[in-house]
């Protein structure tokens, strides 16, 4: 396949505003891809590389050479060129890929060129995000989408399940299943201002559990073996030992347990959320000891041979009271009184705690979902957004990189609404770190504005929401504020402009 038919594609996407006329794009490109190439073809539809990050920056992308005269670049040619540009290293790799980049660009044709600049530098924004391309996916291969949301939950990404639909059919999304070592997508929980809000969603009796500070993990076991993975599905095993003593002395053979990590200080109040995220994030050694994490497990998917996603959420609890201890298994109360839940959350929060997770007892696990089983509980207003760009400082912070701009995702469109800009609760450490980081993430800068590949995600505290006419999605966060960064998440998880809007009437009384 050419990869003018799959920038092609893109364009009629960004182009259309309808869920439906971008299925049918999708499906008609990644049916003429064929199971080989769809692989490639998905990643390069969703933004993403499979190489995943290639160290291309914004200055590999500056300076574009003339473009070719007509297109003869296949998809096929592009990947093996991304792969040998991500395996360049040492003494000379800046330039070396640099002109590997030019030299890709310089057979492409002028909308090729615009393409693959805007796929390298993550600005690749035409709305197919997981859901549009599951159903695209399905549709190309005739097969039902549930099938195929169900292979991607199991399997953790689009890809491979795009060519064994396309080359197998329904038998081949039937191969994908639960697996003990391969990690799945985690279950996401939905926000509610309040207890009693969430209890009335349910309706009925509910399980309500700390939300804790901390780092999601998922932690399978096989044999005497155990691994840990993140939300991300990487894994990070090597990085905690004390994890892995606590889980392996459990009674199980083989299991997949969902859970928190998070460090604790003496007398069992969080430490900064900083101090967990380090022990995860740096494979390095440090000078000092690492503060030891500690590990709350709150489900289960597969126990000594069972699968347990589509159980309902009392009995995978009962199955995980029976393989773990009350000291590893996160704090949690069963009850129908709002009154009793908002006694637990005030505890909670009184710990030094994030609030609690309100869970129904009938749900399945439904990985990689932000479905209504799970509600989210805080004390305060928060929102996970992702930084679009970033201004230079001045004054005191003069040369390092300050005042954010503030994005929710458009899940209509696959791109991001700008929700106004903030430089308060930034620390000096935090700001040394982010001005690293975002000259890391930069592809254009014009002024005092570096813009960047939307991938950060920042938690944002704020007062309130307003109307505004300053941007575009009509309303702008009012006192708002950086908490902390949150590397564990990737921008897909980042909240949208909808939950934005549900929360604007709340603060709004």
């Amino acid at each position: 396949m050419l990869i003018a038919e799959v920038a092609e594609t893109s364009r009629a996407v960004a182009a259309t505003s309808g869920r439906k006329a971008k299925v049918e794009a999708l499906a008609g490109c990644l049916r003429a891809a064929g199971p080989a190439e769809a692989a490639i073809v998905v990643a390069y539809l969703s933004g993403e590389l499979p190489q995943r990050q290639i160290g291309v920056g914004y200055a590999a992308l500056r300076d574009v050479p003339p473009p070719a005269a007509e297109p003869v670049l296949t998809v096929a040619e592009v990947d093996a060129a991304f792969t040998e540009i991500g395996a360049v290293s040492g003494p000379g790799s800046v330039a070396r890929r640099r002109a590997l980049v030019a030299a890709l660009l310089g057979r492409a044709t002028r909308p090729e060129q615009d393409f693959l600049v805007r796929l390298l530098a993550g600005e690749l924004r035409q709305g197919a995000l997981d859901g549009v391309m599951a159903e695209a996916i399905a549709a190309a291969a005739a097969v039902p989408a549930a099938g195929v949301r169900r292979a991607v939950m199991l399997r953790g990404s689009l890809g491979p399940v795009a060519a064994a639909a396309l080359a197998e059919g329904a038998a081949g999304l039937r191969a994908f299943t639960l697996e003990v070592g391969r990690p799945v997508k985690p279950m996401l929980a939905a926000s509610a201002p309040s207890v009693e809000e969430a209890f009335g969603r349910l309706a009925a009796d509910a399980a309500v559990e700390w939300k804790l500070d901390g780092v999601r993990a998922q932690v399978h076991v096989t044999g005497g073996e155990v691994r840990v993975f993140t939300r991300t599905l990487d894994e990070i095993t090597e990085r905690l030992p004390e994890v892995v003593a606590a889980v392996r002395g459990l009674p199980v053979r083989a299991a997949v347990f969902d859970g928190e990590l998070i460090a604790l200080r003496p007398d069992g109040r969080p430490h900064p959320f900083q101090v967990t995220a380090a022990r995860t994030a740096t494979r390095t050694a440090k000078a000092t000891e690492p503060v030891p994490l500690t590990v709350f497990l709150f489900d289960v998917l597969h126990l000594d041979g069972a699968d347990l996603l589509d159980a309902p959420g009392a009995e995978r609890n009962a199955a995980l009271a029976r393989a773990v201890p009350d000291g590893l298994r996160m704090p949690r109360v069963v009850t129908g009184d709002p009154a009793r839940a908002k006694e637990f959350f005030d505890e909670a929060v009184a710990l030094g705690h994030e609030g609690v997770l309100v869970k129904s007892l009938d749900t399945p696990y439904t990985a990689g979902r932000r479905g209504a089983g799970w509600i989210k509980v805080k004390p305060r207003h928060t929102l996970d957004l992702v930084v679009l760009a970033v201004e230079w400082g001045h004054g005191r912070r003069e040369g390092l990189l300050s005042n954010l701009h503030l994005g929710a995702r458009d899940p209509a469109t696959g791109g991001f609404v700008m929700l106004g800009k903030t430089f308060k609760g930034l620390t000096d450490e935090l700001l040394a770190w982010q001005t690293r980081t975002l000259r890391e993430l930069a592809v254009r800068e014009d002024g005092w504005t570096v813009h960047v590949r939307p991938e950060l995600v920042v938690e944002i505290a704020f007062d309130g929401v307003q109307h505004s006419p300053r941007y575009p999605g009509g309303i702008a966060l009012r006192f708002a504020r950086v908490l902390r960064y949150r590397p564990d998440k990737p921008a897909a998880e980042a909240d949208t402009i909808d939950t934005v809007r549900a929360v604007a009437p709340v603060l709004d009384e």
